[in-house]
C-alpha cells in the first residue's frame, strides 16, 4: 500500500503553500504547524514532510524552533529540508528532532560532501530531494538549472543512496495530477531506490494512479489543505 506523507511548508513559522515554488504566489493557512502535525497524527499519518522555505531562501536552516516544537514528545517521523548545506546544518536539524534530512542544491553543487554525509549518517537519514523540470534538476529554490539530469544524479550516488524524493516543478501546487511517465522510468531504472513522488496530486485518484505504477510514497500538500482530499479517505484502500 502506498504511504501518504502530508507536507508542511514554512515561512515565518507559518504554514503556507506555493504554486510552482513561486514566493509571490503564496497561500497562507490559519492552522499552526503544531496543530497540523497533531491532526495528521490523529489520522494515522506518522511521517510528515516539512520544508523550511525561509531556510531555502537564506541558505541555512531558519525555522528550527518550529521543528523542536512539533517534534518534542511527538510520535511524528519528520523529514526536513530547506537550506541545508553543511555537516553542522545536518547535526542541528537532527538534534532539533528530525528523523530524515533532505538535500537538494548541496547534493548537486557539492556531491562529495553529500556522499560523505550519506556514509557518516547513513542512507536512512540522508535523503536526496531532486526538483526537476522535465528530466533536468533545478537548484537554489528552483531558480537555476543544476546542469544534470535526474537519472545521472541518482546514479552518481549509488549504491549508497536509498531514499529519493522527486518533485516535478511544473506540477507542484497546481493540483493537475502527477507525471506518471517520469516515475515509471525512474522505478524501472532504479528498482532498489525508495522513491517518493511529489507534485501535482489533486485527488484520491492521483494517489491510486501512483500506487498502480509501483510508487511506494507520495507527498501531498495543497490537496489536503484545500479539502480536495479528505484525511478520512486516505486509509480506505
Amino acid at each position: 500500500m502506498i504511504q501518504v506523507i502530508p507536507a508542511i511548508d514554512l515561512i515565518d513559522g507559518r504554514c503556507v503553500r506555493l504554486s510552482q515554488g513561486d514566493f509571490s504566489r503564496k497561500t497562507s493557512y490559519e492552522a499552526s504547524p503544531a496543530e497540523m502535525v497533531s491532526v495528521f497524527l490523529d489520522h494515522g499519518l506518522r511521517s510528515i514532510h516539512i520544508v523550511d522555505l525561509d531556510g531555502a531562501r537564506e541558505g541555512h536552516p531558519v525555522n528550527l524552533d518550529v521543528l523542536e516544537m512539533v517534534s518534542r514528545g511527538s510520535r511524528a517521523e519528520i523529514e526536513w529540508g530547506g537550506g541545508i548545506k553543511t555537516r553542522e546544518d545536518v547535526k542541528s536539524v537532527l538534534d532539533a528532532g528530525a528523523g530524515r534530512v533532505i538535500f537538494g542544491t548541496m547534493a548537486v553543487k557539492d556531491p562529495s560532501l553529500f556522499a560523505g554525509l550519506l556514509e557518516e549518517f547513513g542512507p536512512e537519514r540522508i535523503v536526496l530531494g531532486a526538483d526537476v523540470r522535465g528530466r533536468e534538476v533545478s537548484v537554489r529554490g528552483w531558480t537555476e538549472n543544476g546542469g544534470i539530469d535526474i537519472f545521472t544524479l541518482i546514479s552518481s550516488f549509488l549504491p549508497a543512496l536509498r531514499k529519493v524524493i522527486v518533485t516535478e516543478i511544473s506540477r507542484d501546487g497546481m493540483l493537475c495530477g502527477p507525471g506518471l511517465s517520469l516515475y515509471e522510468e525512474l522505478i524501472k531504472a532504479f528498482p532498489d531506490i525508495s522513491l517518493t513522488a511529489s507534485g501535482g496530486v489533486g485527488c484520491i485518484e492521483d494517489i491510486r494512479a501512483l500506487e498502480s505504477i509501483g510508487i511506494g510514497k507520495v507527498i501531498v500538500g495543497k490537496a489536503l489543505y484545500e479539502g480536495r482530499i479528505k484525511l478520512e479517505e486516505i486509509p480506505s484502500w
